[in-house]
């Protein structure tokens, strides 16, 4: 492909998931094929196959798509990198809404209208893989609902539960927070490794600018403070009490989440670069601790004996308590908003469920798994946003006793895209785009959905019987629409997946008016 879409195609398709701006569109939104940032990539985590693109560019090798990456001709490129006027303007009826802010001015292009929309879906709602569905589509500059079927009606989200803990956790505790793991001094000789609930916490060292935290930085820095102070010979203690238990997701062990403890390196797993159903250590936060000991023999200080579980005169529960001493060292993660694209591309359940045990600490609630699903709610509802029948046991949508109704998850949508709410901004930018990153990189490979190549950014789900999708499009005219699909008591997995790709690219080809 020669045109400008071809080449702004490939170096989209080629780009890590956080080198991709979001630059125009109804609220400052690039959902196409487009602009290619300078930020580099972050890569705890990150999915092989966009290893495999990234490793692909570094060596100047142009990556073959198995597919055709058609160019949306309908959007002329100055057009689409052209940020929309977002001026503020009321509401339709006056108001400000809820939360005191305005509703940005609408780009100067028609809506959608509820029967175009019922026209254009009809065929891929009624596939028979889909099971129960129910759809939500809403014009993010306004507001509007465009079209519902049973949008109020709460089904199982999936891992669409995911943009409920992104929201509490970017509103609540600011997208520039960042979890700190230190070592203290617990007396003559004693030190003690605290956890402070960093999901993002690695072994390995980093270089130059990538902000992750690292134990064997983290054992750099003890040692060295040890050793200015006269000590070479210590005891070690870990400290893991910020969470309360039980530590086991609801669900039981399973390969997909670890022990959620405030203390964990690279997510508990066997093998760090692994992915997705990845065997884990049966208790990660012993297990780190017997690897920072070993980290610190390496640095020239004798640890005796192994460590022991103890606290550091931190209260546990409590998201800010005192410690025994000034921290010897401490390492701090990425700020949240980073941690938060990270999870929803990589649909990470770790993180999530982290995220969900600080939440409640911020909300000053239990931090469990209960805790961290009710301070969840609690924000969404201060942020404006009414839940309906919601209710939820988890922060990742790994149990099937979470429910919300699609026009939750398009509210939510809403609110992110919204210049009134910058701080829920990671949200959008970290949706998967369709064909290219994260959970949606392999999809929209057929002819009914590929329309939707480039064009969709959207949080996927998937559980036995379960596979739903919400996120955000630009339209042929130009409207940026929210969207969430949630299809229960589905057929075959891929079957259900490839009827809501479908119908999310109906939505980014149709003006349906």
């Amino acid at each position: 492909m020669g045109s400008w879409w071809g080449r702004a195609a490939r170096a989209y398709a080629l780009a890590p998931v956080r080198g991709v701006a979001v630059t125009a569109g109804g609220v400052g939104l690039a959902l196409a094929a487009g602009a290619v940032a300078a930020s580099g990539p972050w890569h705890g985590g990150q999915r092989a196959a966009e290893r495999g693109r990234e490793n692909a560019q570094l060596n100047g090798v142009v990556a073959v798509r198995p597919w055709p990456v058609p160019a949306p001709r309908w959007y002329p490129a100055q057009d689409v990198l052209q940020p929309a006027d977002v001026s503020p303007v009321t509401s339709p009826t006056g108001s400000t809404g809820s939360t005191g802010s305005t509703t940005p001015t609408a780009p100067p292009a028609p809506l959608p209208s509820a029967k175009g929309l019922a026209t254009a879906l009809a065929p891929a709602l009624s596939a028979s893989a889909l099971g129960k569905v129910t759809a939500s589509i809403v014009d993010v500059a306004t507001g509007r609902t465009l079209y519902a079927s049973g949008a109020s009606i709460p089904l199982l989200p999936a891992s669409t539960n995911k943009i409920a803990t992104s929201a509490a956790a970017l509103s609540l505790l600011g997208p520039e927070h960042r979890f700190s793991t230190t070592v203290v001094s617990a007396g003559p000789g004693r030190i003690t490794l605290v956890g402070g609930g960093d999901p993002t916490l690695t072994a390995a060292p980093t270089h130059g600018t990538d902000p992750q935290a690292s134990l064997a930085t983290l054992a750099d820095r003890t040692a060295a403070a040890l050793k200015a102070a006269g000590t070479v010979k210590v005891s070690l203690g870990y400290d893991i009490s910020l969470f309360s238990g039980p530590a086991v997701h609801p669900i039981g062990i399973n390969d997909n989440i670890a022990l959620v403890q405030a203390l964990t390196v690279d997510e508990g797993r066997r093998d760090p670069h692994s992915i997705e159903n990845a065997p884990r250590y049966a208790d990660p936060a012993a297990t780190a601790a017997s690897d920072f000991a070993v980290m610190l023999r390496k640095r020239g200080i004798t640890v005796h004996g192994q460590p022991t579980r103890t606290t550091a005169g931190q209260a546990s529960g409590q998201a800010a308590a005192p410690q025994a001493a000034a921290p010897l060292a401490r390492v701090d993660s990425q700020p949240l908003n980073e941690i938060v694209e990270r999870m929803l591309t990589d649909s990470d359940n770790d993180i999530a469920e982290t995220l969900g045990h600080q939440v409640a600490l911020a909300a000053h609630r239990p931090a469990t798994f209960a805790g961290g699903a009710a301070a969840v709610k609690q924000q969404l509802t201060g942020l404006g946003v009414p839940l309906g029948g919601t209710r939820l046991s988890d922060a990742s949508g790994l149990s099937s006793q979470d429910v919300i109704p699609a026009a939750v998850l398009t509210r939510l949508l809403v609110l992110a895209a919204s210049p009134a709410h910058p701080e829920l901004r990671a949200i959008v930018s970290g949706l998967p785009v369709a064909g290219f990153t994260g959970t949606l990189d392999t999809r929209y490979s057929g002819s009914d959905s590929s329309p939707g190549l480039g064009l969709v950014r959207a949080k996927t789900g998937t559980l036995q019987t379960v596979n739903t999708l919400a996120g955000l499009v630009l339209d042929h005219d130009g409207r940026l629409l929210a969207f969430a699909f949630m299809s229960n008591g589905s057929g075959p997995a891929a079957s259900a997946r490839d009827a809501l790709d479908r119908l999310a690219g109906r939505v980014a080809v149709c003006g349906c008016h």
